[in-house]
């Protein structure tokens, strides 16, 4: 487990986890990973995480932690986690650099 530069989560997605967690009575832990799937080959999945494993990197903001783990953390590096509110509704977003092309949900992307 190390504190790693190249992830981080904007101030607004730290605030949102930090209400999230204690409606829920959970640590203020963001879990973020990649999945295989969705429209555009991978997809984000974000949960909230009750610990930090051996192979997570995290990242932390404002007394929240974002948590990833180690094979996801290659498709995300340089990755920035944030929260944002539109009239079609809220929801976590990655401004991911690695990611050659996304969909129009936000949610998936290609290498």
């Amino acid at each position: 487990m190390s504190d790693a530069p190249d992830i981080d989560l904007s101030p607004a997605a730290a605030a949102r986890v930090a209400t999230i967690a204690a409606k829920q009575g959970k640590p203020a832990m963001l879990r973020l990973s990649v999945d295989g799937g969705g429209c555009a080959g991978f997809q984000y999945v974000f949960g909230l995480a009750d610990a930090v494993s051996d192979d997570d990197v995290t990242a932390i903001r404002d007394g929240v932690t974002l948590v990833v783990d180690s094979v996801s953390l290659d498709l995300v590096r340089g990755a920035m986690v944030d929260y944002v509110e539109s009239l079609g509704g809220a929801a976590f977003k990655v401004e991911n650099p690695q990611a050659a092309s996304g969909c129009g949900c936000g949610s998936s992307f290609s290498i």
